[in-house]
């Protein structure tokens, strides 16, 4: 879905259509969507501000002080915004913007945008086409915004024609499709894998890790969110990827991911491997659980199959990227790893008790590419790693 985890600023001018903005805040949830609500004045003389903000599960914003004379920052907000729409646009809030003037939250949140701006014209059928209206809107979008057309149709004085803020669902739509043509990884196909394997000893015990899966998830959620068709090959995790648009395969063991790995990757442009692998597994399951019989018990292992390089074997065009996890000497091994495994990029952490990469939300890597370039990421979420790592990869060789 690409409107999931979208950050939105919706605000309101005072046109008729601004009850519209009810439903549109609907869709725009129901997408995935995060939306905060900005209003001018007049616009709350056709929506309340308590409907949007029920609807939308934030306080709606209409002034630069609220009650208790607290200033509402228009900066952070714009800053906020993965993008801003305003809806409906009026003439007189069209002519703000394209002169300059900021004399409310809507105009200083408009002063403010480094993100994306649509908006959507709403207004009469003479005033929309009104040569100075026009003059308006070109130049907002020779500024750079994305003007959502006006519609045909019925209008608030009687006339009929142009001037009718696009029907929320058409404005939901051209959103999406402006985003899907943008998007730097709309073309392509990246598998993920994530989390522990379990090796099964008896029907109760297992042998495997403290792996969570979160970076490989926060990975797979960001591909997506940046248009690529994402596979995730998940072992045992209690975590989700948050985009609905990641395709989820669910497996257990070290020969379960390989299987699920090997027959995924020669359809992908791009493998990123995070998982955990078990390096050996037990090699007899005994059927019944084992008693606790005796001062020892010994249990005979056997290794697993090695994911990382049999893919590196299959490679053609393909960007392999591994992981390293390492207790010392990480970026030795891994650069070792990165020759062995006939990788492209590989990425190296340690865990320690300053740095519990398993099942911690933050962590630190250094990123290695096979032209022995290192790039150091000091300690931070696994989110914002997410987002190193995969515009890392978008510059890499082929990827563009």
């Amino acid at each position: 879905m690409l409107l999931q985890n979208k950050k939105i600023l919706l605000g309101i001018t005072g046109g008729i259509a601004a009850y519209k903005c009810a439903h549109l805040i609907r869709l725009f949830i129901k997408e995935g969507a995060e939306v905060k609500v900005i209003m001018t004045q007049a616009a709350t003389e056709f929506i309340t501000p308590q409907t949007a903000s029920v609807l939308s599960k934030n306080t709606v914003i209409t002034d630069f002080f609220d009650e208790a004379q607290n200033w509402n920052n228009h900066v952070h907000l714009a800053e906020w915004a993965d993008f801003i729409l305003f809806a409906p646009l009026t003439a007189n809030t069209l002519a703000k913007f394209s002169s300059g003037i900021c004399d409310n939250m809507v105009t200083a949140c408009y002063l403010s945008a480094r993100s994306l701006v649509f908006v959507a014209p709403a207004m009469d059928l003479d005033m929309y086409q009104h040569p100075t209206t026009k003059n308006n809107s070109a130049l907002l979008a020779k500024n750079g915004n994305q003007i959502i057309p006006a519609e045909s149709g019925e209008l608030a004085s009687g006339l009929s024609g142009e001037g009718r803020m696009a029907e929320p669902e058409n404005i939901v739509d051209f959103i999406k499709n402006y985003l899907s043509k943008n998007l730097p990884l709309i073309n392509k196909k990246v598998l993920v894998n994530a989390g522990p394997t379990f090796e099964t000893i008896d029907p109760v015990r297992f042998i495997g890790n403290r792996s969570s899966g979160k970076t490989g998830i926060a990975i797979a959620d960001e591909f997506a969110s940046q248009g690529a068709e994402v596979t995730l090959v998940l072992g045992p995790s209690a975590h989700r990827p948050k985009n609905s648009s990641v395709k989820i395969i669910s497996v257990e063991s070290a020969e379960e991911m390989h299987q699920a790995c090997i027959t995924i990757f020669p359809n992908v442009d791009i493998a990123v491997l995070t998982a955990a692998v078990a390096d050996y597994k037990p090699k007899a399951k005994e059927l019944q659980k084992i008693k606790k019989i005796g001062e020892e018990l010994n249990l005979e292992l056997i290794k697993t199959k090695d994911i990382l390089g049999d893919l590196g074997k299959l490679k053609k065009q393909q960007c392999l990227i591994g992981f390293a996890l390492e207790t010392e000497n990480a970026i030795e091994y891994a650069k070792q790893k990165l020759q062995n495994k006939n990788l492209d990029i590989i990425i190296a952490n340690t865990t320690s008790e300053k740095n519990p990469a398993f099942g911690s939300d933050f962590n630190t890597l250094t990123i290695i590419d096979k032209h022995n370039n290192l790039l150091n990421f000091e300690l931070k979420s696994k989110l914002e790693l997410a987002k190193d790592i995969v515009n890392y990869i978008k510059t890499f060789d082929g990827i563009k």
